[in-house]
């Protein structure tokens, strides 16, 4: 681990708390809700935490649901000089329990399962005092996590002045949301994306967050309309289910549509054009870095992600982006072996343009996906999988969506392994299909096959099952079968 000064000091960005008149709207969700309100509530909390023995050189771990609740625990945790371990609300009990034993926080305020999902007001907040646990040893204010191939996620910390130099990056943008502007927030804010580029630059500047707890297209657009949007900040799921209304109305006021967390698909891109006459901008980023590379006003269609923001430095070697920082962001073991010599592997396929020097983000070199804005590792749900006393191999690929191929020659079903899934594994990361079979195909040296595209070729050279002679061994009796939905 990492060892530098613990983190000490007061809220490193109380000037973006006691910069705007207490009569001005923050955010708006059902309702108005003033800075003056949202002072009162980080006030409030600072005092039930500081009741809980949380204060400087402190370590919480934070899960709550999407809510208000969720940013003024958080703003006030950092009043209060602790650092903070966001965790993601959807994370099933052994996930959240394995950050909690690798990570050894103080405190961990959570809520109840029965919060629910979509974003609220406020849900009830539990504080938990740890038993074997330790201070911060770090001088890292934020700890995100990221999917691991090891099955433990990466332990990635964020300083106050990493953060600070974020959002400069943000503010020197061309674009960015200004004073009195609004923005729809659809991005979660626990990701990078979402709470620096979305909640504190906002408060920065005196933009309004607007939170809408629906996502069916038609409300969607309802708000935009209705609360005069400036400006919408989303995943590409957000923008595919806004493209897909037929004559959608005029939306005069909204002059700027960003998409980031994952691969925006061209089709999507010119879609959304054709119905609403506005190109879709990008933010590329990761949660080790933040900020890489944005194109806000979407002058370039994807794969390109526009051009390295100011402050930032970025090479390609190898066909791979590598991105200059000053010390590793891993505070774990887990994912360290990518940084090496000032330079920050991002596993993502790249190169610059020529002519205008755009950055062009083709695929990635390892087995990390996007679903839905969040991370995913492909391997970390091979092995869940494989902990089936059914399963013999499992081998998880990306194609349309998550797909899981496994060999169980005693026998397995889809309602089985589904049920094992959604044991130990997020919503967001259970296959959409499952391939179950006798024995998975592989190449000529005896190596498993790794694409979606190779495995179903070779299914369909199977023939029907049980074939003398086919390429790879007879089917299951259940054969290929596959599983849609349950996705973020």
């Amino acid at each position: 681990m990492t060892v530098s000064q613990p983190l000490t000091a007061p809220w490193w960005g109380a000037d973006l708390l006691d910069s705007h008149p207490g009569d001005a709207v923050w955010a708006h969700t059902c309702r108005d809700v003033t800075w003056a309100e949202l002072r009162d509530r980080v006030k409030e909390s600072i005092g039930i935490f500081a009741a809980h023995g949380i204060g400087p050189g402190g370590s919480v771990a934070l899960r709550l649901p999407p809510s208000l609740t969720g940013i003024w625990s958080l703003l006030a945790l950092w009043s209060l000089g602790a650092q903070v371990q966001l965790l993601d609300h959807r994370l099933k009990p052994a996930e959240v329990q394995r950050i909690l034993d690798l990570c050894e926080p103080r405190h961990y305020v959570h809520f109840t399962d029965r919060a629910g999902t979509q974003f609220q007001d406020e849900c009830e907040v539990y504080v938990e005092w740890r038993r074997g646990s330790r201070r911060a040893v770090t001088d890292h204010c934020l700890v995100q996590f990221s999917s691991g191939s090891t099955g433990l996620p990466k332990v990635i910390g964020r300083t106050p002045a990493s953060l600070r130099a974020e959002l400069d990056s943000f503010a020197a943008l061309d674009g960015m949301p200004r004073d009195g502007e609004r923005i729809l927030l659809l991005n979660s804010t626990i990701h990078s994306l979402g709470l620096i580029g979305g909640v504190l630059h906002a408060m920065r500047v005196g933009a309004t967050l607007v939170f809408t707890p629906g996502l069916q297209p038609h409300a969607l657009l309802r708000t935009l309309a209705e609360k005069q949007i400036d400006v919408v900040f989303g995943v590409p799921f957000h923008y595919d289910l806004l493209s897909r209304i037929q004559d959608p109305p005029a939306l005069p006021r909204l002059r700027l549509a960003v998409s980031g967390g994952e691969r925006l698909g061209e089709e999507v891109h010119r879609r959304f054009e054709e119905r609403y006459g506005l190109r879709i901008g990008q933010a590329y980023g990761m949660t080790e870095t933040g900020i890489v590379a944005t194109d806000l006003r979407g002058e370039a269609a994807p794969p390109v992600v526009g051009r390295v923001v100011p402050g930032m430095h970025t090479r390609v070697s190898d066909g791979e982006l590598w991105v200059r920082m000053a010390r590793s962001p891993y505070l774990q073991d887990v994912g360290a072996e990518r940084y090496a010599d000032g330079w920050l592997n991002s596993k993502d396929l790249a190169r610059f343009c020529q002519g205008d020097g755009t950055l062009r983000i083709t695929g990635r070199s390892d087995s990390l996906v996007a679903v839905g804005g969040l991370k995913v590792d492909l391997i970390e749900i091979e092995q869940e999988l494989a902990r089936h006393p059914a399963v013999r191999e499992a081998v998880v690929v990306h194609g349309d969506g998550i797909e899981a191929h496994l060999a169980a020659p005693d026998g397995l079903s889809v309602s089985e392994i589904l049920e094992f899934a959604r044991e130990r594994l997020s919503n967001f990361k259970i296959p959409r299909r499952f391939h179950i079979r006798t024995e998975l195909p592989r190449t000529a040296n005896g190596k498993l096959l790794r694409t979606a595209e190779l495995l179903h070729a070779a299914y369909a050279a199977d023939g029907p099952p049980g074939r003398p002679g086919g390429g790879t061994p007879a089917r299951h009796p259940e054969g290929s079968q596959e599983r849609r939905g349950d996705t973020a």
